[in-house]
């Protein structure tokens, strides 16, 4: 099994957590929508007092189902919040880079950056 989450380091931009100057919730609240609007992808839980999204995408055949978490932290009524997310696979060829890509590039776009 394999995964892979968002780190400040990484030197693709759409590899890094996501720091938007939105307050958290609205931030959160996108993510809600963004992975409605994603084929493939399934809302499983949220977890709103955490500002936590667990989600599935369905692998191909020999990639299998993934696990996806969405975090959003930042502070209390001010603008400005992070989204860290976290791919974890199974299956032979695990996709977990791809499934932050396929949802921080149309995310990013989404919230004017």
């Amino acid at each position: 099994m394999g995964s892979f989450e968002t780190h400040s380091d990484a030197s693709d931009p759409l590899l890094r957590p996501l720091s938007v100057a939105l307050r958290r919730e609205d931030l959160y609240s996108e993510a809600r929508d963004m992975v409605a609007d994603l084929a493939g992808w399934v809302l499983v839980r949220a977890d709103d007092a955490a500002l936590t999204l667990h989600c599935e995408r369905r692998g191909g055949l020999l990639s299998g189902k993934s696990r996806i978490t969405l975090r959003v932290e930042g502070p209390d009524g001010i603008p400005s919040a992070t989204l860290h997310v976290r791919s974890e696979s199974g299956g032979i060829f695990g996709r977990d880079r791809a499934n932050v890509r396929e949802l921080l590039e149309p995310f990013t776009r989404r919230v004017g950056l």
